[in-house]
């Protein structure tokens, strides 16, 4: 199991605090040095619309490429890709949703049109020498439409103008799937032959929206995910899908799943990364990971005490 953190992408970008590029540069680092192994920094969408992206390529102009070779950036289009790659990107994650009217509401086009955008969006991404993720946001539910056809998904899955992502992302954008329904579409993936493996890895995206974050995300992880995602303390959601909420929590994540680089110092940092980060901006912790590590449970080598 693989843990991307996604909070200085879809978990600030429901905030509508632009935190500055000093701050996000800081908590990038201090994540990768956690032990952390991948990063989503970051979105090309339109500032105006998402503000608190508005400063990403002022971040990645700040890293390294020794760091940004654990970072992913959240395209739509190849200019997108275009723009990214010449400030120093080279791990695009294109996003389009499942629906249609997600789709024309997150991006302002069909499925479909993005879709025949993506050879193109590959071709940029490999003349950068970089990787291009197959996004599919909305693969359970829809706010608008309701109920997403698992067929639907597969079919672009399979189709052949995504056959040069490296990755694919099923996310569960409003959190509303559960446990056998992600089993199953993540098996399903997995079972067309061309994702699940280490060249062509399973990315499951999920909100904690009703309670079902970090189940869905052991459920897809069974089923032959490879990478699941989360963020600090389940900060996020998506801005224009209403009903969505936070992230699956990154400590719970990690608490759930035990990979070796994981251990209670490591917690520790997290918790309080996330404590600060959540305290500047205003928002509400939700990990259960953290609020137990901050309990009077002292014979518990995870706890850290309620005080330090």
């Amino acid at each position: 199991m693989s843990l991307r953190d996604v909070t200085l992408r879809d978990g600030l970008q429901l905030t509508g605090k632009v935190l500055p590029t000093e701050r996000k540069v800081q908590i990038a680092r201090e994540l990768l040095a956690a032990g952390v192994p991948e990063l989503e920094i970051g979105s090309m969408a339109r500032p105006d619309l998402v503000p608190p992206m508005a400063n990403t390529l002022e971040l990645v102009a700040r890293l390294t490429p020794e760091e940004l070779a654990r970072c992913w950036v959240w395209v739509a289009t190849p200019r997108h890709v275009a723009k990214a790659a010449e400030a120093g990107v080279r791990n695009f994650q294109y996003c389009f949703s499942v629906s249609d009217a997600h789709n024309k509401a997150n991006i302002g086009r069909s499925t479909e049109d993005s879709l025949a955008a993506m050879p193109e969006a590959i071709r940029l991404a490999d003349a950068a020498g970089g990787r291009i993720q197959l996004c599919l946001a909305t693969a359970f539910t829809c706010p608008f439409d309701g109920p997403v056809d698992p067929a639907r998904v597969l079919a672009i899955a399979a189709d052949a103008r995504a056959a040069g992502s490296a990755d694919i992302v099923i996310a569960d954008t409003l959190g509303q799937a559960y446990p056998g329904q992600v089993a199953a579409l993540i098996g399903s993936v997995a079972a067309t032959g061309r994702w699940g493996t280490p060249e062509h890895r399973i990315v499951f995206h999920g909100h904690d929206t009703w309670g079902m974050g970090v189940a869905n995300s052991l459920a897809a992880l069974d089923a032959g995910a490879d990478v699941v995602d989360g963020s600090l303390g389940g900060l996020g959601g998506c801005p224009f899908a209403p009903g969505a909420s936070g992230n699956t929590s990154s400590e719970d994540l990690l608490f759930a799943t035990r990979p070796e680089w994981f251990t209670p110092p490591v917690l520790s940092d997290l918790v309080k990364i996330s404590e600060n980060l959540l305290a500047e901006l205003g928002e509400p912790n939700r990990s259960r990971a953290a609020e137990g590590a901050r309990s009077k449970a002292t014979a518990f080598e995870w706890t850290i005490g309620a005080k330090e």
